[in-house]
């Protein structure tokens, strides 16, 4: 085990997978700046390209890559990017298996850096993979830890089907403990990252954290979370998730995207249809309020999910207290 930043473990499964496979390629804007030149000197210009500032051009190119049996990696700065080239995204890439009964694969990764920095603003920390997991075909991963940013990307890369890939922007530098050499994250698996028996909380890519210290600060009241952490949302492991509310009876969905639509709120409706007898109180959702994000930080905070909130969550569904946040 070596302890990296977040970003290294993705470079590292990106590099490795360079390595192993000859197919996989590297695009993106800002991928041969002078601390990502390794890859430019590694592998050099046929199969690592600085694109133009065009998403509609990356992603297009990716496509068209992969439909000719190669494996792109696009390097997306800013998921809302992603939106210029919903075509590509949504009406092309996932589609191509299923409308050529199978003759060909579109294996690409869409590398998309997501949420809140503290003064981005509107067009610059949208949450919204939520969006991506009801497309058919497409596959949607969302790391929170060091770890899983490796084993998830190297899944990605090795997947026939074309993967949108999350990553938060305030894990960039974050520490964590990373397995040395091949490391693979199967796709559909929860991770439960603490273990309760009074309640279960279903956090999503930077709101596992938030909600291991909320878990951590309950217990100091006696009530014991357990904490799950999907890891993909398509597809996505809703096993784990029931048999939790079996155990506990009580859910909270913490996303720190806006409700309606949204990933949590797909959960909520999985657990309503599968588990709705083992709940002995509704559901509830900590997400970020109904609106775009502001470029005021004090803003910005007051409609996201926060420690607090989902403390207050948690009491609320247990009968022990009313939300206060």
């Amino acid at each position: 085990m070596t302890e990296i930043p977040y970003i290294a473990a993705i470079e590292m499964a990106i590099h490795g997978e360079m390595e192993r496979d000859d197919s996989v390629l590297y695009f993106g804007q800002n991928i041969a700046t002078s601390e990502n030149d390794k890859f430019l000197q590694a592998f050099g210009p046929d199969r690592v390209r600085v694109t133009p500032i065009s998403e509609t051009a990356e992603i297009g190119m990716a496509v068209g890559a992969a439909l000719a049996g190669y494996r792109p990696v696009v390097e997306l700065y800013m998921a809302e990017f992603m939106l210029v080239a919903m075509n590509q995204v949504v009406n092309e890439a996932p589609r191509f298996r299923y409308m050529t009964g199978g003759q060909v694969n579109v294996p690409l990764v869409l590398k998309a850096g997501y949420g809140f920095t503290a003064g981005w603003a509107g067009q610059h920390t949208g949450t919204i993979y939520g969006m991506f997991m009801g497309v058919p075909g497409l596959r949607v991963a969302i790391p929170s830890t060091a770890a899983d940013a490796k084993g998830l990307m190297a899944t990605a890369i090795r997947d026939d089907n074309p993967v949108a890939y999350f990553h938060h922007y305030l894990l960039t530098l974050e520490p964590g403990e990373v397995p040395d050499g091949e490391h693979l994250v199967p796709f559909g698996e929860a991770a439960v990252r603490r273990e309760g028996g009074d309640v279960t909380i279903v956090a999503l890519g930077y709101m596992v954290g938030l909600a291991m210290n909320a878990a951590e600060r309950l217990a100091g009241e006696g009530i014991q979370a357990e904490v799950i952490d999907p890891r993909t949302l398509n597809p996505l492991d809703m096993k784990t998730i029931i048999e939790s509310v079996e155990k506990t009876g009580h859910l909270v969905l913490v996303d720190q995207a806006t409700r309606h639509g949204s990933a949590s709120a797909v959960i909520a409706g999985e657990v309503a249809d599968e588990g709705f007898s083992s709940l002995r109180a509704p559901i509830k959702q900590v997400t970020a309020l109904e609106s775009t994000i502001p470029y005021s930080q004090p803003m910005e905070e007051y409609i996201l999910p926060s420690e607090d909130k989902i403390v207050g969550a948690v009491q609320q569904v247990l009968g022990q207290a009313p939300v206060g946040a």
